[in-house]
């Protein structure tokens, strides 16, 4: 068959629809954000075809997946085993790292254990172990003539007189010693020193070498090895050799394991760094971290988590009894000493008082200091808000003992061509590739190496396709973006090199510069050739072009989608004229370019950062307006942005410093500023309690509403009472879930709706009151855009429905759980509760990618809600790759010119006319087509 057939599918918003899908094609589905596309591809095609391939398991095996109920569609033909790739399954485990993901680290594993050189890890020196065979053969190297003196290292660093070990070797029949280095004849009356360490070796055997001398000194080396537990000193011409059969340091007299692939984990305790487990990181309590103003005295919170913690604040003041001082003064006039006393702690005891309104106690006790007592219960609490809290005042550092490098030290000192395993881990993928290409190996060697090569120049080669050359290895995949992420597991299924497989992508083009945006069509391509379906919801214009069936969802958002408003090739979606998609595709439709820039005079201005890449980048950000920091993935925006600016303005605004950090020299211009807010695109919330009406605080002003009608009034019922997460109003059996979840025992868990509440959370007499003949159940299950006239007699909260509408959002219901909104949902609902704010003063917002998951219509409304917010006078700071954003900014700031070390530079900055003629500015050359389109 070769089409995937779908008919009557009703997911979500899908409105009975039927479609084709060509397979063995390259599919994107397209549409405003809402339309129905990952209803469409994930919710109903790709979930079929995971519920077909776990009904095929057994029972027993089930139980271990989980369950998935059957979309709505009356049927689905032609689907082929389904594989999802999508932005959802970053890794939380602070041990992933881009090398683990990929199985590159696997396998590198597998070459430094049997190719890899060992070295003491004190010393530097080689340490191997060799057969008897091999010694001999070593030794036979000698020229002819050589005088060779076979020792047996029996006692290494030992003290005592050691009179029966000697007299063991005598009746043995050896007759000869070296003590401490000199040879001694074992008749005569040997005197040892006790009290000092001694060394003695056996000397085994003399003998010259000549022809027909390797049967005497096999047999020598062998008795050699078996005396002193498989080392051997060889005297050749009095020049020392030292040999063992295991790896063995002579210089420092430490014996190492064998080179085995576990040793290289930092996940097996074989491997881990001791101090840091093989997390590469130590967390510690940073002492200016907890002073928040030293210009307050500890009373008024100069340190807020000791004034926080009554029992630690208690200990202080007495302390501070003891010492004779006054912690009502300013932290900065308290004595030097008072201070190493309060960080540091004392040893000696003091009297500490407490009292409470029913009893007063006391004991005494020497006293930690703070950090140490913050530490102890940091390690002891096993209350997570109270080591998140904690976490707040910590700095994480990398481990003292490995450097960040995570393994034990011997595994870090075995080499291959002078390179440690985490060495090569530190090079970007791109200097992986050339490092991998350049080794050669000889003999047997090359017959292991080869197949374990092969398997990592692939792997690095689809990294480099999909654009990801800047990563290193060791990248912590906590730290990845979701299209990174997405990227490296695209690349990773490449390398499995199935066919016949349905592949589905959300917006694989996510973080990705419009340079990089061609290996990723290529790599999409690819997959597609060697036999796959590969189905993208994308809103990337260069991969609608390239595909080879586009289909619009549409036409709008929400109750106005979930209809199929075009399909075919993208040039017959182009001539579609009831196609939104189609009309930006032909150029009919575009976000315009602004007549006029705006005058910005006022600057932050960031001197000298240096974080990761960042090379004493001076960042001179202007206010009031909308600057766009771009550049090539990996360039170093984020690390400015995220890592050096905002902590930087955060600090100022906070503590009023003005002084220089580790991560830069100084900033200037944070006092035209209120305040610094981050509109990310993290969860406004992580469970399906918390949803749009309870984020932007509507929910209290509709719970107010419900309370004030006369039957409420009645019966007495406050806003409380119309809440799902307390007792009283709420449904008890379902404790306001509106599901129940049935343990099957040995079958997965079943979730059914509540038969008591039919779902709607809350008991009946809650249910009864009706404002506008609808109950709160009603109100939570409509959808913004109703809700906004529904509420027209009350303004404040018919504002702010206003505001979520004109980001976009009116497809959005009220009472939607906040784990089914997508990272750009939840940073267009934060961006609305700060325009539906009358925020007074000027304030800096940083946005990171807005456009996430946006259609065009939808950036086209989401710019006029961003310039709103400088009406205002507030300043905007993006990070983005969209050419439409970036063509309509104010100021244009480009970092690179490459990704990770080649990069981390300001390379052009301006006005995006002004960009575009910069000719190293990998964006300018871009934004120069953009601008003429």
């Amino acid at each position: 068959m070769e089409k995937i057939q779908v008919t009557k599918a009703k997911v979500h918003n899908l409105k009975n629809i039927d479609v084709s899908l060509p397979r063995h094609s390259l599919t994107v589905i397209t549409g405003p954000s809402g339309s129905g596309k990952s209803s469409l591809a994930f919710d109903t095609i790709y979930a079929e075809g995971q519920r077909r391939y776990i009904e095929s398991l057994s029972s027993y095996a089930r139980q271990f997946i989980g369950q998935i109920e059957a979309p709505e569609v009356e049927s689905i033909t032609g689907l082929s085993p389904a594989i999802a790739i999508d932005q959802k399954s970053t890794t939380k485990n602070p041990r992933s790292t881009v090398g683990t993901i990929t199985e590159i680290y696997d396998y590198l594993r597998l070459l430094y254990a049997r190719l890899g050189e060992a070295h003491c890890p004190e010393t530097g020196e080689k340490v191997a172990k060799q057969s008897p065979q091999q010694i001999v053969e070593q030794i036979c190297k000698f020229k002819t003539g050589t005088k060779l003196q076979i020792l047996s290292p029996v006692i290494r660093s030992k003290k005592g007189e050691h009179k029966e070990e000697l007299a063991k070797y005598t009746s043995m029949g050896f007759t000869r010693v070296r003590l401490n280095g000199e040879i001694m004849n074992l008749e005569d009356n040997i005197s040892i020193n006790k009290s000092r360490f001694n060394d003695i070796d056996i000397v085994v055997d003399r003998l010259v070498i000549k022809e027909g001398v390797k049967p005497r000194l096999t047999e020598s080396v062998e008795n050699a090895l078996k005396l002193s537990d498989g080392y051997l000193v060889v005297l050749a011409d009095e020049v020392e050799h030292f040999y063992s059969e295991k790896n063995y340091s002579f210089k420092s007299g430490k014996s190492y394991p064998d080179l085995e692939p576990r040793l290289f984990s930092f996940n097996s305790p074989l491997g881990a760094c001791p101090t840091c487990n093989g997390l590469g990181i130590s967390k510690r309590f940073d002492i200016d971290g907890l002073l928040f103003d030293e210009k307050l005295s500890l009373e008024e919170g100069a340190m807020p988590i000791v004034k926080k913690n009554s029992f630690l604040m208690q200990m202080v003041r007495s302390v501070a009894e003891a010492e004779k001082v006054d912690i009502e003064k300013p932290f900065h006039k308290l004595s030097e000493k008072f201070r190493t006393i309060l960080y540091d702690g004392s040893d000696k005891v003091y009297n500490y008082k407490f009292e409470s309104e029913n009893s007063s106690w006391n004991f005494k006790k020497e006293f930690p200091g703070v950090v140490a007592w913050l530490e102890k219960k940091y390690n002891e609490s096993e209350s997570e808000k109270t080591r998140a809290d904690l976490e707040e005042y910590m700095i994480i550092k990398k481990c003292p003992s490995c450097k960040g490098k995570k393994l034990s030290p011997f595994a870090l000192a075995a080499t291959i061509k002078g390179q440690s395993i985490m060495d090569v881990c530190d090079l970007s993928i791109n200097e992986a590739a050339v490092f991998f290409d350049s080794l050669e190996f000889t003999g047997n060697q090359a017959i292991i190496a080869h197949k374990v090569l092969k398997e990592v120049k692939d792997r690095i080669k689809f990294l480099l396709n999909v654009g990801l050359n800047y990563l290193t290895l060791n990248r912590d995949a906590m730290t990845l973006s979701g299209g990174e992420s997405q990227r490296i597991r695209l690349a990773t299924q490449i390398g499995s090199a199935l066919s016949g497989v349905l592949y589905v992508l959300d917006e694989p083009s996510i973080g990705l510069h419009q340079r990089d945006n061609e290996k990723l069509i290529k790599t999409l391509i690819d997959l597609r050739d060697i036999g796959n379906t590969v189905l993208v919801v994308e809103h990337d214009e260069d991969t609608m072009l390239a595909s080879d069936y586009l289909i619009d969802m549409g036409p709008q958002a929400g109750i106005h989608g979930g209809e199929i408003v075009a399909a075919g090739t993208p040039e017959e979606v182009k001539k579609n004229k009831k196609s939104i998609t189609g009309k930006y595709l032909s150029g009919d439709l575009k976000i315009e370019v602004p007549k006029k820039r705006r005058d910005l005079k006022d600057h932050i201005v960031l001197n000298k950062a240096k974080e990761h890449n960042l090379q004493d980048v001076t960042l001179k950000l202007p206010l009031g307006g909308m600057t766009c920091i771009t550049g090539v993935s990996g360039s170093g925006k984020s690390t400015l942005v995220h890592k050096v600016l905002i902590p930087a303005v955060k600090n100022y605004l906070s503590r009023g410093r003005r002084g220089s950090s580790a991560n830069y020299q100084s900033i200037t211009g944070v006092d035209k500023i209120q305040s610094l807010i981050e509109l990310d695109q993290s969860p406004i919330g992580r469970t399906p309690h918390s949803n749009p009406a309870t984020y932007t605080g509507l929910f209290d002003d509709i719970r107010n509403i419900f309370s004030q009608t006369n039957e409420s009034k009645v019966r007495g019922y406050k806003p409380g009472r119309f809440s799902f997460n307390v007792k009283g109003g709420r449904c008890e059996t379902c404790e306001g879930n509106g599901m129940l979840k049935i343990e099957m025992h040995f079958l997965p868990d079943v979730y059914v709706t509540c038969s008591e509440c039919r779902g709607s959370r809350y008991n009946n007499e809650t249910l009864s009151i009706l404002y506008r003949g609808k109950n709160i159940a009603d109100v939570l299950a409509m959808s913004i855009e109703e809700a906004e006239p529904f509420f027209e007699n009350h303004p404040k909260v018919n504002r702010a429905l206003k505001v979520l509408n004109a980001v976009g959002l009116g497809y959005i219901k009220l009472g939607q759980p906040a784990t089914t909104l997508s990272g750009g949902e939840a940073q267009r609902l934060k961006l609305s509760r700060e325009l539906s704010k009358s925020t007074k003063g000027s304030c800096l917002y940083v946005l990171d990618e807005p456009t996430t998951g946006l259609h065009f219509e939808d950036i086209n409304i989401l710019l006029k809600a961003l310039n709103k917010l400088i009406d205002q006078n507030h300043s905007l700071l993006i990070i983005e790759h969209n050419l439409d954003v970036i063509k309509t900014a104010d100021w244009v700031i480009d970092l690179g010119p490459e990704g990770g070390k080649g990069g981390g530079q300001i390379i052009a900055e301006g006005t995006p006319e002004t960009v575009a003629k910069v000719k190293a500015s990998h964006t300018g050359r871009y934004l120069a087509k953009a601008l003429k389109s």
